[in-house]
């Protein structure tokens, strides 16, 4: 049986961020939930946006937090709370600055890494013991640039690229929900950057 129960995508809510590279962690799950023919439902009490899809083990809840980014442990503690679910059983997606569009890592555990979503969701749930798939966004070069960065738009090269990491990715859920976890990252971390995104 899986482990995993839920999966959270990091991002921030509102029409304003949607094209985000900061809301990569969203366009994973919203692109698992279209896959499953799912939407997402706003749930206040959950401070989310909900949808429940089957997988072999059964069901999974999808969850993209409907505060702000640097409160996303807010919505994934108050589901996680009600459903008893550890932290073990939670894979947060989200966008990662040090490796490029094109690339993705799956690990377990370690820090926040600057990442003001993981931040939170670790001071919340009192540990760290819960599952990242990193999205690859690049990085602008200076640290006092990121903040623009994560919140401006990827130019449609960049897009396709992370587009397309999101969908291998996807290929590899049900080994990943089966706890194949070494087989994925094997899989998942030779993924190299195509060198001529395809145009649209």
């Amino acid at each position: 049986m899986s482990s995993i129960e839920l999966i959270v995508g990091l991002g921030n809510p509102g029409p304003k961020y949607e094209a985000t590279r900061h809301n990569a962690g969203f366009w994973f799950v919203e692109a698992l939930a279209r896959a499953r023919g799912q939407t997402f439902k706003l749930e206040n009490k959950y401070h989310a946006e909900l949808a429940r899809v089957e997988s072999g083990a059964g069901s999974l809840w999808l969850l993209k937090p409907n505060t702000y980014m640097n409160r996303s442990g807010q919505a994934v503690m108050a589901l996680a709370g009600f459903y008893k679910i550890p932290l073990s059983g939670i894979l947060v997606v989200h966008d990662e600055l040090d490796i490029p569009p094109g690339t993705v890592r799956l690990k377990q555990g370690g820090g926040a890494g600057g990442h003001n979503g993981l931040r939170d969701i670790i001071a919340q749930g009192g540990g760290n013991d819960f599952w990242r798939l990193r999205i690859g966004i690049g990085h602008p070069g200076h640290a006092s640039e990121v903040t623009d960065f994560v919140l401006g738009k990827a130019p449609a090269a960049e897009r396709h690229l992370i587009e397309d990491v999101i969908a291998s990715s996807l290929q590899y859920l049900p080994a990943m929900l089966d706890g194949q976890w070494q087989k994925v990252m094997n899989h998942l971390h030779s993924i190299k950057p195509a060198s001529k995104p395809l145009q649209e």
